[in-house]
């Protein structure tokens, strides 16, 4: 079959359908850098923007794919989908080209909040301009790590057909176990410029080191630690921190035990956790861990005195820490995320999911304490036996954190396009 590959990126779309034994007609990527990425791996080069492309230009054919952008739907965005500036508009290109190009089969790729986003009204809108197009419609949240391959991506994929869907089904999860080590590289040349910097190996010693001193023999905390309710007791259950008067506050303690002194109220409020400086009221969910924290330190503070002190130079979001890794008691034996909302260490069957906002994120391979190589992370998207990859850790992070991955794509268009003979529609 013929298919078109909108929002191309890497080239996911490609890769898989390629594989199927279909063929790449037309494609479009506004990003010049991917534009000759895409040239480099798949002999010809993509069109510029969408917005730009003039549909009686396309070739006919039988597929559309697009993985649209996901920002002005994501939860880690501003959520502003359909009036987001830069690209709110391109949800309704897609339909306008789907409604007058009317191929057989459409595959598209979003975040999961796009379901969701608006109370629903976004997802609502678009899939009734697609089914008063003429396509019947289907969508599934996928996950590679469900199909052999160890990331955690939650994505929404939705296809439609103009014959209906009776003849498709979602791929079956695949019951085999996957490990990171399946994707990582052999050659340690390749791992030399990967090493953490000394502030991130000291946070990450820090945190080991309170996971071989936790207790053998009690529950490891579900919830996040969030080492600055240590020895704290500044007021949060009744009143915002900070809508207590100044000269109050300064008799409680703040950030890992310290006691809280300044002259003024923004000197008073540095005293406190990041998340605590506020005159409104904690929200119910972070109160709840607030005061688990605060309870886990009461029980176990013999110990973490001792300790506490190695977190004082590091940063507030190093001064938080997941524990998702079982009983294991070795923080370097897990794969490890530094996020936003702290520290995350994970059990070695799955790397998290890979993002394109911030580098920060790359995951780190605890065991060789070092970065994921930019091929590793090709692997991940299944994308690993590209030619050409980015180069430069903004332009990787931002083309890998966006791609779709290729293994998905491959499953599910197996199963939306081997019962159904090619009988294209010029565009």
């Amino acid at each position: 079959m013929r298919f078109v590959d909108l929002f191309a990126g890497l080239g996911g779309f490609h890769v898989a359908l390629e594989r199927l034994g279909h063929q790449c007609v037309f494609a479009a990527e506004i990003d010049p850098d991917l534009q000759k990425l895409y040239e480099w791996n798949f002999a010809f080069r993509p069109a510029g923007d969408i917005r730009e492309i003039r549909l009686q230009d396309i070739p006919a054919h039988d597929l559309l794919c697009a993985g649209f952008p996901c920002q002005p739907f994501s939860k880690a965005g501003r959520q502003a989908g359909l009036s987001c500036e830069k690209n709110g508009d391109l949800a309704r290109i897609v339909i306008d080209w789907i409604r007058k190009a009317r191929p057989p089969f459409i595959m598209l790729e979003n975040v999961p909040n796009f379901l969701r986003h608006d109370g629903g009204r976004t997802w609502r809108w678009f899939s009734q301009e697609l089914r008063h197009a003429g396509y019947s419609l289907d969508t599934q949240i996928v996950s590679p790590h469900d199909h052999g391959i160890p990331q955690l991506r939650d994505r929404l994929f939705i296809v439609g057909a103009r014959d209906g869907l009776d003849h498709f089904s979602w791929p079956e999860p695949c019951r085999r176990s996957t490990d990171v080590r399946e994707v990582l590289d052999d050659d340690a040349t390749a791992r030399v410029d990967l090493a953490l910097p000394p502030h991130i190996l000291e946070a990450l010693e820090a945190w080991g080191e309170f996971v071989r001193a936790y207790p053998v023999d009690r529950r490891k905390p579900w919830f996040p630690i969030w080492a600055a309710e240590f020895g704290a007791n500044y007021p949060f259950a009744t009143t915002a921190p900070l809508a207590v008067p100044v000269a109050t506050l300064k008799s409680f303690r703040g950030t890992l035990g310290v006691p809280i002194s300044g002259r003024s109220k923004a000197e008073v409020a540095a005293k406190l956790p990041p998340y605590a400086r506020t005159e409104r009221a904690i929200p119910e969910w972070k109160a709840r861990f607030l005061q688990l924290n605060r309870d886990l330190y009461e029980h176990n503070r013999s110990w973490i005195d001792p300790w506490l002190p190695r977190l004082q130079p590091l940063g507030p979001s190093l001064q938080k820490f997941e524990w998702n890794f079982g009983h294991e008691r070795s923080i370097w034996n897990s794969v490890i995320q530094l996020r936003g909302s702290g520290i995350r260490a994970r059990a070695t069957n799955a790397a998290p999911a890979l993002v394109a906002a911030t580098s920060s994120q790359i995951p780190i391979i605890g065991w060789e304490r070092r970065y994921m190589s930019v091929r590793e992370r090709a692997r991940l998207q299944d994308l690993g036996d590209l030619a050409h990859l980015p180069e430069g850790s903004g332009a990787v992070t931002r083309a890998l954190g966006n791609a779709v991955n290729a293994k998905l794509v491959e499953l599910i268009g197996r199963k939306l396009l081997s019962t159904r003979k090619p009988h294209s529609v010029a565009a």
